[in-house]
């Protein structure tokens, strides 16, 4: 009888700890190489040393994606409610030209790397799960993740775990 009942919360345990939310990036995600605005290319962990002791919202995003064009006023008003944070928005456009026209043409703010064409495949997209774009995240001061995953820019979770940080 005790058998009987131990299951149960063994597989209660067991989601639990399987959903439980990621506070490291892989050394793998960390070593993907991006690059930025002016040309240079950087490691993840380069871009993420650079606003050490700030708060980070990374902004997955393409200007391709209809989702993430809609979503940018809300970013916007995120920056407003959350000026302290950097904003570091990782771009899944097929090329720099389109990237960073996107970034001029939807008046995107903030801190800007191109990860590459493919959201399919690489070390960044696999190490964080990526299924869809736009994708936010929550980098605290220390570098942990702080929100492994929030679609929308204006999810609770995500305005929630900003106001914890400040």
């Amino acid at each position: 009888m005790k058998k009987l009942f131990l299951l149960p919360l063994l597989l209660v345990a067991f989601i639990s700890c399987s959903q439980a939310q990621q506070t490291e990036f892989s050394p793998e995600v960390l070593a993907d190489v991006m690059t930025s605005v002016d040309g240079e290319e950087l490691t993840f962990k380069n871009i993420l040393d650079k606003y050490k002791g700030k708060t980070v919202v990374i902004d997955v995003w393409a200007s391709w994606c209809p989702d993430c064009i809609k979503g940018m006023p809300k970013v916007q008003a995120l920056q407003q409610q959350f000026p302290k944070a950097v904003f570091v928005f990782l771009s899944y456009d097929k090329t720099d030209e389109s990237w960073k026209k996107g970034i001029e043409k939807y008046r995107v703010v903030g801190e800007h790397y191109h990860i590459g064409p493919n959201m399919k495949k690489g070390a960044f997209s696999e190490g964080i799960k990526l299924d869809w774009i736009p994708r936010y995240m929550v980098v605290d001061k220390t570098g942990k993740i702080a929100l492994f995953k929030a679609i929308e820019a204006d999810d609770a979770k995500l305005i929630e775990t900003l106001k914890k940080l400040k």
